[in-house]
């Protein structure tokens, strides 16, 4: 391990199977905008959703190209604004590591990283998280994170919420997560579907104290944003 590493000390970024995989592209867009270093873990079920929601299948093998065609993509299935080639190998701040590998870095206390991002974050994920499951690395990451008093983002996507979820979301509220349910806002002058990702993107971010210009914020005037559009 050379000196650049040992300095390094990553966003953990998990990517479960809930539907909106574009929030979680987003979120990878705005970590590597703000020069923020990201460990990334997709999990089985979000490789599915994945495919289905972009056509791109996630590879182990080749998880740099995709990674790239992925955060290429905006929401509307056009090109984002971003330049793909910032996560590239040559910038060494994206890692992979595999859903099933539970001998990877971020399994352990003793991994630095700043935190943990799960966006968006399924029921099942919301209710191993809770339960201490561990059950892939996933949620042995985010374990972690909560046992070593690091901050936790948990982005829930799924409607209705039934009484079960609801108070597995009270449990990680009450182990100092932050729940951050991934529902868009309208006060900042939505007009594309990329707008509504990026504002729940955005929140996600706040959550964690990083850096971004994702979304209008409200200064306290209606319709500001209107009148910005006009």
């Amino acid at each position: 391990m050379n000196a650049g590493e040992k300095r390094r000390t990553p966003w953990i970024v998990g990517v479960s199977g809930a539907s909106g995989t574009p929030y979680a592209a987003a979120v990878l867009r705005g970590l590597i905008e703000a020069g923020e270093s990201v460990d990334l873990v997709v999990s089985r079920a979000a490789r599915l959703t994945l495919l289905d929601e972009t056509g791109i299948s996630f590879r182990d093998a080749h998880w740099q190209d995709d990674l790239n065609r992925w955060l290429a993509m905006g929401a509307d299935g056009k090109p984002a604004t971003f330049d793909p080639g910032t996560c590239g190998e040559a910038a060494g701040d994206v890692r992979y590591w595999a859903a099933g590998d539970l001998a990877a870095g971020p399994s352990s206390g003793s991994y630095p990283a700043r935190g943990m991002l799960i966006v968006p974050a399924s029921t099942a994920c919301v209710a191993g998280v809770a339960l201490g499951l561990s059950k892939d690395l996933l949620q042995r990451a985010a374990s972690v994170t909560l046992k070593e008093r690091r901050p936790l983002v948990v982005s829930v996507r799924e409607t209705p919420l039934n009484g079960q979820t609801l108070r597995h979301l009270v449990t990680l509220d009450d182990a100092g997560a932050n729940v951050v349910p991934a529902s868009p806002a309208f006060y900042a002058g939505a007009t594309h579907i990329q707008d509504l990702v990026d504002f729940v993107a955005g929140r996600v971010l706040d959550a964690a104290g990083v850096p971004h210009t994702l979304y209008r914020r409200w200064k306290g005037g209606l319709g500001e944003a209107r009148a910005a559009e006009s």
